[in-house]
């Protein structure tokens, strides 16, 4: 929210010498977060000049130029070359003298054009940073200002002032206004308040009689059970001239909020919408068909909005209609049929109150984001529509030249705040802190509720504008915010002896950490999949559903982290890095078919829910284990002199998992396996024990295809969880031998089908404790083989704590370690 200060003074004591910096200091005091400092781009000499005289000036280029005598306040008149018309003979102007820097930045000079020497230009309204309209040189007499020639026309134009930025949370919505910026500023300083909804001024209009325009609230499907509007306030302002040009001030003061200046109507709905918080809407009255309707859209229905963009309605927008139909999506943007334009002479003002989900659901749906839905979906004071409509009347009337008319309506219903009891002690219970009854009572009167004593404690009634205060917590933060935080004691915990990481963070830190080792690169990508993701890598495995997903390609979560790893692989792949090793820690949630989740109402406040609503809370959430995965695609070693090309592979995953797995004390078992997603010759399953725990593989070279990525990627997913699980949980250190190793080959022939890992593990099995390592080294298939069968050869090193083996010793123990492998598997040794 932007704040012009001189629209901010108006309604509270700031101090003449108050700097920016200052009045954001005050406001970050009560919670509303800094964010930056706008002031005018624009330096002098600008000044106020009389146009004395002209000449019309006809060009070969078919431009005829104006040079003109201005005076600017000096003992002689200054020639400047105008290509404007509009300005005639004793006109006001405004002049850039020479050294004056206009936005953009665009700096004055004195030059030599169309055959004269220009000293300074006369300037228009756009050209001034005051709106967009471009018709030509700005007079000061159209915007009712008659100054003396070299008056300093920054000043008298307001563009000397600035305003302060400041970052407003989503649960207070009231303060996207001058009025609770400015009830904030007071509530931090101690000054004296003005509410500008309680003008004595506006509250005769608001009186004023205003009746028989007919306004219909036919909503016959609420969401949540919520009527769409609950407040609709017309009033009808007739004979305005819309092409008046909106002066300078409210221009300014708009501009430094962060709105170009449009055109004098809709200058000033922006300007009370910015003033008030009330967004308002403005309709020609001559364009409409009989009366408003405020109603949900029936399928099919269309309606072209003031953007120009025709827009397919949904049954669950809530539109303002008439008898021709929708006019307009409510609390979102306007229709084109009812739009004010130059020709416009009778307004009708409309100021309502819209469900706050319904506007946001609304507004996302057809991705229109507007300053009028930004505060509706916050929550809009629903007892300031009256005032801020007939604060636009008065402008129209006063600016417009418009006369306030008795037509219009008011159906005023808004939903009746519900007192709340704050308990004595309460809020010093959950803040840590001693705040007094009586400055409880200060906070929450402060902020504009009534409080009176009860037995036990106070009896809070919300203000209209806070929709948000339902209960006591959300009064403690009041008081905490209002008192002042730095009430609060900083006190750190101690932390009891022996805590710190559970083991399991400790091993989640210590594989990520390896893998980083090993120059794989981690990254993060989002937990939600789309309906074909979900299918080409789960399956029809179950999965959750989000009833409001940030992106609707995207409403599943994940069961997998692979289709995150695979999206950031392509993203990067376009940008030319072709040498990928990904890694990514996350969870991942895995519902049980046939299962229903989902907890109900959450419980609120501090009190403890108790176990068995916490063991329910527990029962309806999905189990969401930790999972690693990993990517490997392109070189895992680069082409260089006297080095080829190293590309990646299945090996580098069955190579990480394995060292992954070592990392948490685990030894991992390797099967052949499956995968949708996977090639099914070139997939691996692991096992820790009996259970499955991971698999790797290369992706389909059709789906790799598909991806547009390189033909071989490597992956690798692991249940961090069920490892943690079956690692040891106590590491022993076997000691160093300081005697030499004897080191043998074992070549074994057996069946094709029978795995290396098994046959591994039986030769490790029968070689017995001498056995120090033992690995896979060749796998031979053709000649000299029986055929359906392999030559597997393994490299032993065999070593003794305690002596120096024999060669005898080391063949005994590689014969036996052969021997339970024929026995299981009928190997045989290769002659």
């Amino acid at each position: 929210m932007r704040v012009p200060i001189s629209w901010l003074r108006e309604f509270v004591d700031v101090p003449a010498d108050a700097t920016a910096e200052s009045i954001q200091a005050v406001l970050v005091r009560v919670g509303l977060e800094e964010e930056a400092i706008h002031a005018s781009e624009l330096s002098g000499p600008i000044v106020v000049g009389t146009v004395l005289e002209f000449v019309d000036e006809p060009q070969s280029n078919g431009k005829t130029i104006r040079w003109c005598q201005v005076d600017v306040g000096e003992a002689e008149p200054r020639g400047i070359v105008c290509g404007a018309h509009n300005f005639l003979v004793g006109d006001k102007v405004v002049v850039s003298l020479p050294g004056a820097v206009l936005p953009g930045p665009f700096p004055i000079s004195a030059r030599k054009t169309y055959g004269h020497v220009s000293d300074g230009m006369i300037a228009s309204a756009r050209e001034l940073g005051l709106g967009d309209e471009h018709d030509g040189i700005l007079r000061l007499t159209e915007i009712g200002l008659d100054p003396e020639p070299g008056t300093d026309a920054i000043a008298l134009l307001g563009l000397d002032d600035y305003s302060v930025e400041v970052n407003v949370t989503p649960d207070r919505g009231y303060a996207f206004s001058i009025r609770g910026i400015a009830r904030e500023y007071a509530n931090s300083s101690g000054a004296a308040l003005r509410d500008p909804a309680f003008d004595p001024a506006l509250a005769e209009l608001v009186q004023a009689p205003h009746s028989g325009f007919p306004v219909t609230i036919d909503d016959g499907a609420p969401v949540r059970g919520v009527v769409g509007a609950s407040v609709f306030v017309t009033r009808v302002v007739r004979g305005i001239d819309a092409t008046r040009p909106t002066p300078a001030w409210m221009a300014t003061r708009l501009r430094l909020a962060g709105i170009r200046s449009l055109s004098l109507p809709v200058d000033v709905t922006n300007y009370v919408m910015f003033e008030l918080g009330q967004p308002i809407h403005g309709y020609d009255l001559d364009r409409l068909s009989g009366g408003i309707t405020v109603r949900r859209a029936s399928e099919g229905e269309q309606l072209v909005t003031l953007d120009a963009q025709k827009r397919k309605l949904n049954s669950e927008d809530l539109l303002i209609a008439d008898e021709s139909g929708p006019i307009g999506l409510a609390g979102v943007m306007g229709g084109a049929t009812t739009e004010i334009t130059d020709a416009t002479t009778n307004v009708l003002i409309e100021a309502a109150n819209f469900s706050p989900v319904s506007i946001a659901r609304t507004a996302r749906r057809h991705k229109l984001p507007s300053e009028a839905s930004k505060r509706f979906e916050r929550g809009v004071d629903p007892l300031v529509a009256e005032a801020a409509a007939a604060r636009v009347a008065q402008l129209l009337v006063e600016l417009a030249g418009g006369t306030l008319d008795e037509l219009g309506s008011s159906l005023v219903t808004p939903p009746t705040p519900q007192p709340i009891v704050l308990r004595h002690g309460f809020v010093n219970s959950l803040m840590g802190a001693d705040y007094t009854d009586e400055e409880a009572r200060f906070a929450l009167e402060a902020i504009g509720a009534s409080v009176r004593t009860v037995d036990g404690g106070l009896e809070v009634t919300p203000p209209s504008w806070r929709p948000d205060l339902t209960d006591e917590p959300t009064l403690v933060e009041e008081v905490a915010r209002i008192i002042g935080y730095d009430r609060i004691p900083s006190v750190l915990p101690v932390a009891p002896p022996g805590r710190g990481l559970a083991r399991a963070q400790k091993l989640r830190r210590a594989a990520a950490n390896m893998l980083a080792a090993n120059g794989l690169t981690e990254v993060q990508s989002y937990p939600f999949v789309s309906a074909a993701s979900h299918a080409r890598f789960s399956g029809d495995a179950p999965a959750i559903r989000l009833a409001n997903a940030l992106d609707a390609e995207a409403p599943l979560m994940r069961r997998t982290l692979l289709p995150g790893l695979i999206d950031t692989a392509r993203r990067n792949l376009s940008r030319g890095l072709t040498e990928l090793a990904l890694f990514e820690v996350g969870t991942v949630f895995l519902p049980r078919r046939g299962v229903v989740y989902g907890s109900g109402p959450l419980p609120v406040g501090n009190e403890h829910p108790g176990e068995g609503r916490l063991a329910e809370l527990d029962e309806s959430i999905p189990p969401q284990p930790w999972h690693v995965g990993a990517l490997f695609l392109g070189d895992r070693v680069s082409r260089q002199p006297g080095q080829a090309a190293v590309p990646s592979s299945l090996a580098d995953a069955i190579s990480a998992a394995q060292q992954l797995a070592a990392s948490v004390a685990v030894e991992l078992r390797v099967e052949q396996g499956n995968h949708p997603a996977l090639h099914p010759g070139r997939t691996a399953e692991f096992y820790a024990g009996d259970a499955v725990v991971g698999t790797a593989g290369e992706l389909l070279p059709s789906l790799a295809d598909d991806l547009d990525l390189p033909r071989m990627v490597a992956v690798l997913e692991l249940d961090l969880d069920a490892l943690i699980e079956h690692g040891r949980r106590e590491v022993v250190a076997i000691p160093l031998s300081s005697y030499p190793a004897a080191t043998q080959d074992l070549s074994t022939v057996v069946s094709a089908d029978v795995p290396a890992d098994d046959v591994l593990a039986a030769v490790r099995q029968g070689a017995g404790e001498l056995l120090e390592h033992i690995h896979l080294v060749d796998d031979y298939r053709g000649s000299g083989v029986p055929e359906g069968s392999r030559s597997l050869t393994f490299a032993l090193r065999f070593r003794a704590p305690d002596r120096t083996l024999t060669a005898a010793e080391a063949s005994e123990a590689k014969l036996a370690g052969l021997a339970v492998a024929a026995e299981r598997f009928g190997a045989t040794l290769r002659e």
